[in-house]
């Protein structure tokens, strides 16, 4: 099991939404094939397939939960998990 897999399997269980590393959090979007826009704090990740736009700000080094529940609505409606 990768690193990725992990942080995936426990974004998706949702236990520790507030405990998401915020450049873990960002790579995993980014591997998912969401593309990185960056302008000041916000970390804006779009992906030509998905409506959404997460739009991600961090929180010391973590995520903060709001965002880290954004992604995984996202993951769980587009299926993107499979991708990993």
């Amino acid at each position: 099991m990768t690193k990725w897999d992990k942080l995936l399997d426990r974004i998706l269980r949702g236990t520790s939404d507030a405990n998401i590393s915020f450049n873990d959090l960002c790579g995993l979007l980014e591997r998912l094939g969401f593309e990185r826009r960056t302008r000041g704090s916000h970390n804006v990740f779009r992906r030509t397939d998905v409506a959404e736009r997460p739009n991600l700000q961090q929180s010391g080094n973590k995520a903060k939960p709001y965002q880290v529940r954004q992604v995984r609505d996202i993951i769980l409606k587009y299926k993107l998990g499979e991708e990993i």
